[in-house]
């Protein structure tokens, strides 16, 4: 499966709670969540984001609360993928199972600015900043999560498959 999108760029240590403000966890409907991604840090973000785009940030990204409407917000307004130096285990887990791939990156994202473009390939790992041709390896999607994120997350994985 391959991604081609544009860069968004966070920070260290980026929480559910900057991700999906706490006054929305009695919003169910994805539309609204995903309308209000990032409000508090970046307002412009659901106005501006579009489908494929791609978050890209330092360690420890969704850390906080372990509410699933943190992946769910950025699926729902486009992010097909987040990359991140680390990820809080919740969120990591969480994302995988509503079918959001994230990819754990060995270096700094300095190697990608905001705006830019990349390719992602997520059974090999390769990241490509598309605008310079510069490319290099996160940790690749396993199989098995891969076949999870194809079916649209794992309640859709167990429905297709019956088990594991």
């Amino acid at each position: 499966m391959k991604i081609n999108g544009r860069v968004w760029k966070f920070g260290d240590h980026v929480d559910t709670d900057l991700i999906i403000p706490a006054r929305y966890l009695n919003v169910s409907d994805e539309g609204e969540l995903a309308r209000n991604c990032f409000a508090d840090v970046r307002p412009d973000f659901a106005r501006d984001v579009k489908e494929g785009d791609i978050v890209v940030a330092g360690v420890n990204f969704g850390c906080g609360s372990s509410r699933e409407h943190a992946p769910v917000a950025l699926k729902a307004a486009g992010i097909r993928v987040v990359i991140a130096r680390s990820f809080a285990r919740i969120f990591y887990r969480n994302a995988f199972n509503i079918g959001l791939p994230v990819l754990d990156l060995s270096v700094s994202p300095d190697f990608v600015n905001e705006g830019e473009t990349l390719s992602v390939d997520l059974a090999t790992g390769e990241i490509r900043v598309r605008d310079r041709g510069e490319a290099l390896n996160a940790n690749p999607v396993i199989p098995f999560m891969r076949r999870i994120i194809d079916a649209g997350g794992l309640v859709a994985y167990i429905r297709e498959n019956g088990t594991f």
